[in-house]
């Protein structure tokens, strides 16, 4: 039984939050100076406003030799998102990507059920395998089997997020029976949306997950990711739709007096979706949009004219 959870035949939208990752490839000049109270109305306009999910990264700590290009800005995911969840009432709550690998699965299964249940069931798991090695070392974590170390944690997730109190698994690194956990999520079942775009990243998502979040694939490389995936699943006998994502490029609805890249979108809300539409005939179920900004107050603007004014031609 899958864990479909967006519309049948629509394209939707979700955010990567600002704020809580500051890696200069994306973020903001405004965000280094913004904190909870931002966090929480760019939350809350994205519940207002029909958006599909917030999102929010993981990494524990930085190496020195990733700080100046990652930063060393990175909110806990649990902690971020049962923050929002408590102001917010219909907007889902994504971990783009929980590096499960990092803590024992009965650990992550604790956190994610507890904020499940909190949210009234809201969660998706969203999970990658990680990338800096310095932090797997510090934690005891297995950085070169990463890749495998994840395809058993997923199983393992899937069982201690069941319905059972006392879940049961026996893997290769990973055993658990006769330990009962409460409270048990919301949702009967947790999707679990797979990250990652190589090409044992999209094995994983095809084999393993419900949704597939790719890191930041062109437009001309996604259309062949998305047809192996489907075609792994075929092979596999895996009939039910997943859900398969996008990362858009930069939006700026409207004319912008200022640069915001040449690979920005902009202009009339109609051009833009337009756009955005060529996702959705290579098979993309939910787009996952930023907006150039110059303050917290210019990307509430921006999200509440997408969802107005963008988001009515999208399908």
């Amino acid at each position: 039984m899958g864990a479909q959870i967006l519309p049948e035949g629509r394209l939707s939208y979700g955010m990567q939050l600002p704020v809580q990752s500051q890696s200069t490839i994306y973020a903001e000049p405004w965000e280094a100076g913004a904190g909870a109270e931002d966090l929480a109305e760019i939350a809350r306009t994205a519940d207002r406003t029909g958006f599909a999910y917030i999102a929010c990264c993981d990494h524990v700590a930085i190496p020195r030799r990733l700080a100046d290009a990652m930063s060393t800005v990175w909110y806990d995911p649990v902690a971020t998102l049962s923050f929002l969840a408590g102001i917010t009432e219909r907007v889902r709550l994504l971990s783009h990507v929980a590096v499960v690998g990092l803590r024992h699965p009965l650990v992550t299964a604790k956190q994610y059920a507890t904020l499940d249940h909190l949210s009234g069931g809201r969660l998706i798991l969203g999970v990658g395998a990680g990338h800096v090695q310095e932090e797997f070392d510090v934690l005891g974590a297995d950085f070169a089997r990463r890749g495998p170390v994840l395809d058993e944690i997923i199983d393992a997730l899937r069982a201690a997020l069941g319905e059972d109190e006392f879940p049961e698994f026996s893997g290769e690194r990973y055993s658990f029976s006769g330990l009962g956990q409460r409270p048990r999520p919301a949702q009967p079942r947790i999707p679990v949306w797979v990250g990652g775009s190589s090409p044992a990243a999209v094995r994983r998502a095809a084999l393993k997950g419900d949704g597939w979040l790719p890191q930041g694939d062109p437009r001309d490389r996604l259309a062949g990711q998305i047809d192996r995936l489907r075609r792994l699943r075929e092979e596999a006998g895996i009939g039910e739709p997943v859900e398969i994502g996008a990362i858009a490029e930069p939006i700026y609805v409207g004319e912008p007096d200022w640069n915001t890249g040449r690979r920005s979108l902009t202009g009339k809300p109609e051009a833009i979706a337009e756009s955005l539409r060529a996702y959705a005939a290579m098979g993309v179920r939910q787009i996952q949009v930023r907006f150039r900004s110059r303050s917290r107050s210019e990307l509430t603007d921006q999200m509440a004219a997408f969802a107005a004014d963008v988001a009515p031609h999208l399908n």
